[in-house]
């Protein structure tokens, strides 16, 4: 009897830097170029003040991306998260321009100049154990939702650019001596974290790494995460183990949907979801079903494509 042949799993590295890159624009097409020859998927984002993205390939595509990066001085020590999965989570190979590799839309917050204290994995239980320290979840509301750390406050913000006006109304930096700050991968703790030191607030820390970090480096019985952690490509979510989650993806929206929300009437695969069943008008919803319908002809023919919300449908909403 022949023994079934074990496919290597996909990589999946989520990577950033905050570093000066004043020849970013010329950077982008030798990164794709580099991503294509060793078969790496996903999307990068290049900016003056750094790289930011999340892509997938084989242990040699990964590693051999990783190897170009690093050979420029400035992102020889880029941070890199690494987990795995059995399918490739992306089917394109994308690098874009932006002003910023993640957008708080606040002038000179450059985690370069200023940044909190990162804290390890290994000591932010007790870092968020203690009651004079406020405990601000920076990710959005559905992201929040789905799991986050006991104590944890949710912002309740729909993108990142309302967490300045967040902290604005809600806390002041003579009553709120101490604050640590979580995000999915790190990145955007960085910029939340600049910009409170900025704002007045005296000790500003934020979990090194991220949410991702923090499952891989603490055992799941030392854990204070309740829930998964939303990611951004097709597993949707994780769980402390990083294997796949439970949730799947209205790809109408985007949003996270579960079982429970698979049997509402609301639901329709590509096309609606309790999220969205009120807010997308009938023209949309017809250019979504039409999309839905091209993606199944192509799972027919076996091609790729791309899953995901399609940006524009959620113009015309």
């Amino acid at each position: 009897m022949s023994v079934p042949v074990q496919t290597p799993p996909i990589v999946v590295a989520a990577l950033y830097k905050f570093v000066t890159l004043n020849d970013f624009e010329a950077l982008r097409e030798p990164l794709r170029q580099t991503m294509l020859d060793n078969d790496v998927k996903g999307t990068l984002l290049l900016a003056k003040e750094g790289i930011n993205g999340t892509v997938a390939g084989s242990r040699e595509g990964i590693d051999g991306l990783l190897a170009w990066l690093t050979a420029d001085p400035r992102l020889a020590d880029i941070d890199h998260k690494e987990s795995y999965c059995d399918e490739t989570p992306f089917y394109r190979t994308k690098v874009k321009l932006k002003k910023e590799i993640v957008t708080l839309g606040v002038p000179d917050i450059d985690p370069n100049d200023t940044v909190g204290t990162y804290v390890e994995p290994e000591n932010w239980n007790d870092i968020i154990a203690d009651p004079e320290v406020l405990v601000i979840d920076t990710r959005n509301d559905y992201e929040v939702a789905i799991g986050s750390f006991e104590r944890a406050i949710d912002p309740k913000t729909t993108t990142f650019r309302e967490f300045p006006e967040y902290v604005r109304e809600h806390y002041d930096p003579e009553k709120h001596k101490k604050v640590a700050m979580f995000c999915t991968g790190g990145i955007r703790c960085e910029k939340a974290s600049s910009f409170m030191l900025k704002e007045g607030f005296e000790e500003v820390y934020h979990l090194k790494g991220g949410v991702l970090n923090y499952l891989e480096k603490v055992p799941e019985e030392q854990s204070l995460w309740k829930g998964e952690c939303f990611v951004f490509d097709n597993r949707v979510t994780v769980r402390h183990d990083l294997s796949k989650g439970e949730f799947e993806q209205c790809h109408a929206c985007r949003m996270p949907i579960s079982a429970e929300d698979m049997q509402s009437s609301a639901y329709e695969p590509g096309i609606s979801c309790p999220h969205c069943i009120d807010s997308l008008p009938e023209k949309t919803r017809a250019a979504a079903r039409e999309r839905q319908r091209q993606i199944d002809l192509a799972k027919q023919r076996g091609e790729p494509h791309p899953l995901g919300r399609d940006t524009r449908l959620m113009k015309k909403a």
